[in-house]
């Protein structure tokens, strides 16, 4: 299969699986300039597809840049506020958004962390609303990736920089199954298996995890009532999508107030533009109370500062280690794509539909039912094949849910 033809079947994956845009829908994608032939090509399949009309928000690495460079201090703690309606709107209109991922991990390195820290505030304040319909699930939505220059040499860094893009446009390809022969049915398939595993772990109703390897060891309990999902979800109007493309995990909500012990990482973590590795967080009684990295330790004690949520789990998520990403042993240094090769954690606010009722529910009661709230959630990677997972029944009881980084059962 030619690259352009794989080029032509993304596009197409992506409107038609990953958002499966309807009739006179309205379709919201954000994207680099640098992947323009590629919008340009997702924005016609919408068209095809019956979007009665899409909307590209543009963005530019190197004036991002300029701007964490130049710009004024305080600037960082401001938020456009025709940006928030822009979205709040849309998603009132049940449009559905397309976020195509590709900026270089190393973007904002040597930028003044409290300038990060500001706009990432800022940022998840501002969005707070829109952030409650995609949490909930009320609208379709997708995260999908393509190429950046600078993305591309730091995944390949020994090939020249027009090889580097093609190396990692064909491990994006094959990550999300493109260079299947019918990916739309690839990835039917792929849902169904996920799901299987999601219907036993909710057959199980487990009380808790526990979790050890090396550097680990954490017990996060989960909330009554809890639900873990995988691959597809569905709107509130009864469409399907796949949030993320790729995905191997199934994953759930923990309680906010019952994560106790320490996590190691296992991948580095890309957030704000710069890499952070090496890292260990210790919790007691759902929070975090310490925090230690070899690298970026700083980003990452401004993000644990970002709000009272942030300081707390969002999502449990398994991933078995021999995963297809993962046994393509390509380091994307991107979470997308790394937090498919692992078991992972996330920072901050929890899904409402992976609690029964959670799509209805208000933020009160989801508080009631164990469910964190913060204006960020970052996933990060804890799993290995040296990772055992034990689930805890209500009786105390426990049996295996993973052993050596892969499924017990």
């Amino acid at each position: 299969m030619s690259h352009s033809e794989m080029f032509e079947k993304y596009a197409d994956l992506a409107v038609r699986v990953g958002v499966n845009v309807q009739k006179d829908q309205l379709l919201y994608i954000g994207a680099s300039i640098e992947n323009a032939p590629f919008v340009r090509l997702v924005t016609k399949k919408a068209y095809e597809a019956g979007a009665r009309q899409v909307f590209v928000d543009w963005a530019d690495d190197e004036v991002s840049r300029m701007r964490y460079e130049l710009a004024p201090a305080d600037s960082f703690s401001e938020f456009p506020e025709w940006k928030k309606l822009e979205r709040e709107a849309l998603a009132e209109k049940g449009a559905a958004f397309m976020n195509i991922v590709s900026a270089s991990p190393d973007l904002m390195k040597g930028v003044d962390s409290q300038r990060i820290s500001d706009f990432q505030k800022a940022a998840g304040q501002a969005l707070e609303k829109y952030r409650q319909y995609i949490q909930s699930d009320k609208v379709s939505w997708t995260v999908i990736a393509a190429p950046s220059t600078g993305w591309a040499k730091k995944v390949f860094p020994d090939a020249p920089e027009s090889e580097a893009v093609d190396q990692l446009w064909n491990a994006i390809f094959k990550a999300v199954r493109v260079d299947q022969q019918d990916p739309v049915a690839a990835w039917k398939e792929h849902d169904e298996t996920l799901h299987e595993k999601a219907d036993y772990l909710n057959a199980k109703k487990y009380k808790k995890l526990h979790y050890t390897a090396p550097g680990t060891d954490l017990t996060i309990e989960l909330p009554e009532g809890h639900i873990w999902a995988g691959a597809g979800s569905v709107n509130e109007k009864g469409h399907t999508f796949m949030a993320n493309m790729p995905t191997e995990e199934v994953f759930t909500v923990p309680h906010k107030d019952g994560v106790s012990g320490y996590v190691s990482n296992t991948k580095p973590l890309s957030y704000g533009g710069n890499i952070i590795d090496g890292f260990k967080i210790t919790f007691e009684n759902g929070r975090i109370t310490d925090v230690q990295a070899d690298e970026g330790e700083e980003i990452l004690k401004k993000l644990i500062e970002t709000d009272e949520g942030s300081h707390r789990l969002g999502e449990v998520a398994l991933v078995p280690h021999q995963s297809p990403i993962s046994q393509s042993n390509v380091l994307f240094f991107n979470t997308l794509f790394d937090e498919n090769a692992s078991n992972h954690l996330a920072i901050g606010s929890a899904y409402a539909f992976c609690v029964e009722g959670g799509k209805t529910a208000s933020q009160e009661e989801l508080a009631e039912k164990g469910l964190n709230s913060s204006i960020t959630h970052v996933d990060f990677m804890i799993g290995s094949d040296k990772m055992d997972i034990d689930g805890i029944a209500e009786d105390g009881s426990s049996e295996p849910v993973f052993r050596n980084g892969d499924w017990a059962f």
